[in-house]
């Protein structure tokens, strides 16, 4: 069966106040991760509320469509670890 973005809102739904790793895409061979906890979903995007200290901004929010075209990847398990 075909993901889709319905089905990727409702697994994001089901994590939220919960750690989180998110890994995106930044250029050719270059990645960022962020660590921090997801917030809020909306029907088109999501928010992450990053960890103090370890960013200049608090807050990003990303597209369902970032983690359906791979250009992010959203890990819940290794962000309780670290």
């Amino acid at each position: 069966m075909p993901i889709t973005l319905s089905v990727i809102k409702h697994k994001m739904d089901d994590h939220i106040g919960q750690h989180v790793l998110v890994t995106s895409q930044i250029g050719r061979r270059k990645t960022t991760k962020r660590h921090g906890i997801l917030k809020e979903t909306f029907p088109a995007v999501f928010v992450v509320e990053l960890d103090p200290g370890k960013s200049s901004f608090e807050r990003v929010s990303y597209s369902y469509t970032d983690i359906l075209t791979k250009n992010i990847e959203v890990d819940f398990d290794a962000a309780q670890v670290n």
